[in-house]
């Protein structure tokens, strides 16, 4: 059990049997009367996002996520399929858990997977990657005052807004945590 005042991003915990983990956090300490803390939590099985407010005193179950590398295989259309590169046993993962970052997903990637009690819950990206460019609107440099920026679509189908100098064929680095370009490789 952990105080709820020791939440912070990251932090995975369980409450009334369903598995959260915290994507804000923030304190309030009013003039009178106990703090809240007011966290905004994935729900780990579901992927819904709610809110969630406690009083300052309240404790909460903290969880320990496990975690595995595997490698991406495939999406067979109802699951993301991954293979642990020690074992070699494959898991399905559901399209839920994967939905916000589906593009960047590539085959034979290696991601770290996170699991509790044999389920798989969550992952973690690496922080940057790189993609190539498969489409990109022709765009002319004007009379601009600000860098302008137009999107392109990348061989995953991630859509990212570049400079104006970014063409087809071109690598581009991406900001995994942003979704936003980095830099051309």
């Amino acid at each position: 059990m952990i105080d709820v005042n020791q939440l912070r991003r990251g932090v995975s915990f369980t409450l009334n049997d369903n598995l959260y983990k915290v994507t804000e956090y923030s304190h309030n300490k009013p003039g009178r009367g106990k703090a809240t803390i007011r966290v905004n939590v994935k729900d780990l099985r579901t992927g819904s996002n709610l809110q969630i407010t406690f009083t300052s005193g309240d404790r909460v179950e903290d969880i320990r996520l496990d975690k595995v590398t595997y490698q991406y295989l495939y999406d067979d259309g109802q699951f993301h399929v991954f293979m642990n590169t020690d074992t070699f046993e494959q898991k399905q993962v559901a399209h839920a858990v994967l939905e916000d970052d589906k593009h960047y997903l590539r085959d034979n990637m290696e991601l770290e997977l996170l699991s509790y009690e044999g389920e798989i819950l969550d992952y973690i990206l690496p922080k940057s990657m790189e993609f190539e460019v498969v489409e990109a609107e022709n765009a002319v440099a004007g009379d601009t005052a600000t860098g302008a920026t137009k999107e392109v679509i990348t061989e995953t189908g991630l859509r990212v807004k570049t400079p104006l100098f970014i063409q087809v064929g071109d690598r581009i680095k991406v900001n995994t945590e942003t979704g936003e370009y980095s830099t051309r490789v």
